[in-house]
């Protein structure tokens, strides 16, 4: 197993984990309760971390956790194809009228 993320919370480290076996990566997370032994280990050691089980998905995880991490910034708009609407570029269906863009 490699330690591929260490996250800031719990939810935050479950969402990796998900992202990756949505991708077929097999990954777990780990010191899921360590959060509450704060004050008595090193804040460092608390935070929930996301573990790979296999060596060969590295390069696959890393660049799905850079993807999470550093998301694509949308810098047009989109007018909706059915009312016309503006919509910002990340948008995946119309604010106004719910077509797929």
């Amino acid at each position: 197993m490699i330690r591929i993320y260490q996250a800031a919370d719990l939810p935050e480290a479950h969402l990796v984990a998900g992202l990756l076996r949505h991708a077929g990566i097999a990954s777990r997370v780990l010191k899921e309760n360590a959060q509450g032994g704060l004050g008595d280990i090193p804040f460092g050691e608390a935070y929930p971390e996301v573990w790979i089980d296999e060596p060969a998905d590295l390069d696959r995880a890393k660049a799905i956790i850079a993807e999470f991490e550093y998301p694509p910034v949308a810098s047009r708009s989109m007018a909706c194809p059915a009312c016309g609407e503006e919509n910002p570029g990340n948008f995946e269906l119309c604010w106004k009228c719910g077509m797929h863009i």
